[in-house]
C-alpha cells in the first residue's frame, strides 16, 4: 500500500476551502484526514464537502494538532494567524505549508523563521504561488539561462478585480495593507530574479483612495506604487490595485541588459477572441484564484512530495521574511510620504527608522 502523507487543514474561508479540495480531490499523493475553523458557517461548509469524505472537523486548533498520524498542516485562515498557528504546528513536530504572508509584523515572521531553525528536520513553506505558475517558471528559466543578459529593472503588478461592496475596507482591518497583501506576491518575484541575496538599498511609494472609502482609516489606498532600489543597481517598480474593471490583472515585466521577459503582459483566458460591432473583445481572468488556480493545484502536489522524498523545498523560509521586510517598508513609506534609505547591509539607516 502506497503511503499517503496525512495532511489538515487550518483556516476553512476562501483559500482554506480551495486548499482543502485540492488536498483532497487533487493531490494523489496525500490525504486530508482533519480540518479546523471556529466559525459555524465554514463548519457547515465542512459538513457539507469534507465530512463525508472523512475528514475529521475540529473548531479547537490545538486538538486538531493531537489528531492521530498528522503529519503536516496547511495554515489558510486570516493573516492575523498565520505566524501563530504556524509557530504552534512546528513546534507539534508538524510540517508546514503557510498562505502568505507569514505575518504583517517583520519582527513576528523572523519568529516564525526562528522556530523552524530549530526544526530542520521539518518542512516550512510560505505559499507564494507565483513560484509555482508554469509562465513565471518559463521567466525564472529563460533568465537563469542569460537569455536577456544581467536583469536590470522589474515591473511587475497585482491588480484585482473591483468590488462594489465593503469587502476591501472590512479586509483592511487585518490585512496589513496594500502592499503587504497584494505585492508581497511582486516582491517575492523580485528577490526570486533578482537573486535571493539581493539587499534594498531604498524604498519610497505613493498611493490614493479612489473608489474605496474607509480604507484611510487603516493606513491603507486602494491604487499604490511603489519604487524599491537595490544594492547593485537593480529597480523594482510595484504597482496594486483595488478597482480594475475588466479582472484579475497580474502582469511582470523584467528588463535585461540583452531584452526583456513579459509574463501575462496581454491577459487572455485562452485564444478566443470576440469579434464584434463594438470591438474585438477577449475575456480574462475575474479572481486571482482563476488566473492561479493550476499555480495552487502544483504547489500542494510540491510541498507533498518534498515532504514524502525528502526533497528541498522549492525556496527557503527566509525569502518570506525578506519580502514582508520590503512589504512593510512600503507601507510605511506610503503612510508617512517619505522615502527609506537602508545601508549595504539592508539595515534601514539609524535616523529614518521606521516601526515596521
Amino acid at each position: 500500500m502506497v503511503r499517503k502523507l496525512q495532511v489538515a487543514i487550518s483556516g476553512l474561508g476562501r483559500m482554506g476551502a480551495r486548499h482543502a479540495r485540492h488536498f483532497l480531490e487533487r493531490t494523489p499523493r496525500a490525504e486530508l484526514v482533519a480540518a479546523f475553523d471556529p466559525t459555524p458557517s465554514a463548519m457547515a461548509w465542512a459538513k457539507q464537502h469534507l465530512e463525508p469524505f472523512g475528514v475529521k472537523l475540529y473548531t479547537d486548533f490545538d486538538e486538531m494538532l493531537k489528531h492521530p498520524g498528522l503529519e503536516a498542516v496547511v495554515v489558510a485562515g486570516i493573516t492575523t494567524e498565520h505566524a501563530p498557528q504556524t509557530i504552534r504546528a512546528i513546534q507539534a513536530d508538524k510540517h508546514v505549508l503557510c498562505e502568505k504572508p507569514l505575518s504583517t509584523s517583520l519582527a513576528i515572521c523572523q519568529d516564525v523563521l526562528d522556530a523552524a531553525k530549530l526544526k530542520p528536520q521539518l518542512k516550512v513553506l510560505c505559499g507564494f504561488s507565483r513560484r509555482f505558475d508554469a509562465s513565471y517558471r518559463n521567466a525564472f528559466d529563460q533568465i537563469d539561462a542569460g537569455n536577456i543578459g544581467r536583469p536590470a529593472i522589474l515591473r511587475s503588478q497585482t491588480c484585482d478585480k473591483f468590488r462594489d461592496d465593503n469587502y476591501f475596507v472590512e479586509y483592511a482591518k487585518f490585512s496589513g495593507g496594500i502592499f503587504v497583501d497584494a505585492n508581497v506576491h511582486d516582491i517575492d518575484l523580485a528577490f526570486w530574479y533578482f537573486g535571493q541575496d539581493s539587499i534594498v538599498k531604498s524604498v519610497v511609494a505613493a498611493g490614493t483612495v479612489s473608489r474605496t472609502a474607509g480604507l484611510e482609516k487603516y493606513g491603507d489606498v486602494d491604487n499604490g506604487v511603489g519604487i524599491v532600489e537595490f544594492w547593485g543597481g537593480k529597480i523594482a517598480y510595484f504597482y496594486s490595485s483595488r478597482m480594475m474593471m475588466a479582472g484579475q490583472t497580474d502582469t511582470t515585466e523584467i528588463i535585461g541588459t540583452h531584452g526583456k521577459i513579459t509574463v501575462n503582459a496581454n491577459p487572455a483566458n485562452d485564444l478566443v477572441e470576440m469579434h464584434e460591432s463594438t470591438g474585438i473583445r477577449r475575456e480574462i481572468a475575474q479572481t486571482y484564484y482563476d488566473r492561479f488556480e493550476q499555480a495552487f493545484v502544483t504547489e500542494s502536489n510540491e510541498f507533498t512530495e518534498c515532504i514524502l522524498d525528502g526533497k528541498k523545498l522549492p525556496f527557503k523560509l527566509s525569502g518570506a521574511v525578506q519580502a514582508v521586510k520590503i512589504a512593510c517598508a512600503l507601507q510605511e513609506s506610503v503612510r508617512s510620504g517619505k522615502k527609506l534609505n537602508f545601508d549595504e547591509h539592508g539595515v534601514q539607516l539609524a535616523d529614518e527608522r521606521a516601526r515596521l
